[in-house]
C-alpha cells in the first residue's frame, strides 16, 4: 500500500467537508464508555512530572492511550483529544501527517503524530484503543494485509482493549458506487472523481482530476489514482476472530441497525479478548 494522499492532502479537508466526523466522535466515544478500558486522561496538576509516576499510574496510562490508526488530517483526531483521550494519530502519507501537525499547532493539542503503515504498526508501549475510521482498512486489498494489520493491532492491544472501525462492503462499491463519474465546481477548487469497481476482484479504483485555485488567480492540475478493496460482514468477522477477538457489535453505519448484506458502510467494534 503506497502512499495515497499527496497533492490531495492540500484539498481534503474541503473536499471531505461533509464527512460525519461528529456522529462519528460521539459513537467512538460512546462505545468506549460501554465496552472499552480508556478513560479521558488526568489533568496536568494531577499528572505533574514533578512527582514520581507510580506503576499502576504507568500502566492506566497505557490503558488510556487512545492510537487513530490511519487518522489523515487529524480532525478525528483532535475531536477526541478534545474529548480527553490521550491520542497518537497514525497514517502512511506524509503530506496528510503535515496537515495533521498544522491543526495541533493551532489547537495546542498534544497529539503524538507518526508517519508509518498499518502493516508495519510499531507502538513503545501497549494501548488501550484502536480506532480506525473513513475506511481506511479498504486501503488494504489483500487480505493477507488485513490479517497482519488486525494481528499487530492485537499484539498493541492492552487486554480487553478495544479495535473500533469502519469498513465499505463490497454491496457499497458494486451496487452503489460502480462506474460512475462524479463532478463538483467550488469557488477555488474542483474535482472530477471517475470510479471503476472490479466485481471479481472486488477492487474499487477511483481517479481524482483536481483543480485548484493558486495566489496568482490560476488552477493547478494534479491526478491521484486510489485503490480500495470491498469486504463482506462475515469475511471482515472471522478475520477479527482469526486475530484474537470478540466481536461485540456490528452495525450499519448509516442506520445504525444490525448490519446486513445491504449494509453499504459498516461500523464495528471488536474486543481483544486472548
Amino acid at each position: 500500500m503506497s502512499e495515497s494522499y499527496t497533492d490531495f492532502a492540500q484539498v481534503y479537508d474541503e473536499l471531505m467537508d461533509e464527512t460525519p466526523y461528529e456522529l462519528w466522535k460521539n459513537r467512538i466515544v460512546e462505545a468506549m464508555n460501554e465496552y472499552g478500558i480508556s478513560k479521558p486522561i488526568k489533568s496536568s496538576e494531577e499528572m505533574s512530572e514533578d512527582r514520581e509516576i507510580s506503576e499502576d499510574e504507568l500502566l492506566e496510562s497505557e490503558r488510556n492511550l487512545v492510537v487513530d490508526l490511519g487518522c489523515g488530517t487529524g480532525t478525528l483526531t483532535e475531536m477526541l483529544y478534545a474529548e480527553g483521550y490521550d491520542m497518537i494519530g497514525i497514517d502512511v502519507s506524509e503530506s496528510m501527517l503535515e496537515k495533521a501537525m498544522d491543526k495541533r499547532e493551532k489547537s495546542g493539542s498534544e497529539i503524538l503524530y507518526l508517519n508509518q503503515d498499518m502493516r508495519e504498526l510499531e507502538l513503545y508501549s501497549t494501548v488501550g484503543t484502536v480506532v480506525s475510521v473513513c475506511d481506511s482498512i479498504n486501503y488494504l486489498t489483500d487480505e493477507e494485509d488485513v490479517r497482519l494489520t488486525f494481528d499487530l493491532i492485537h499484539n498493541y492491544l492492552y487486554p480487553n482493549g478495544l479495535f473500533i472501525f469502519d469498513f465499505n462492503t463490497d454491496y457499497k462499491y458494486r451496487e452503489v458506487i460502480g462506474d460512475t463519474t462524479i463532478a463538483e465546481n467550488r469557488d477555488d477548487c474542483s474535482f472530477i472523481w471517475e470510479n471503476f469497481y472490479d466485481p471479481e476482484e472486488k477492487i474499487n479504483e477511483y481517479d481524482v482530476t483536481i483543480f485548484v485555485e493558486e495566489k496568482d488567480g490560476l488552477f493547478r492540475r494534479f491526478s491521484e489514482t486510489h485503490f480500495q478493496k470491498g469486504y463482506e460482514k462475515k469475511q471482515m468477522e472471522q478475520m477479527l476472530v482469526d486475530a484474537g477477538f470478540e466481536v461485540v457489535k456490528l452495525i450499519d453505519s448509516d442506520t445504525e441497525n444490525e448490519a446486513d448484506d445491504e449494509s453499504e458502510r459498516i461500523f464495528v467494534v471488536a474486543r481483544c479478548i486472548k
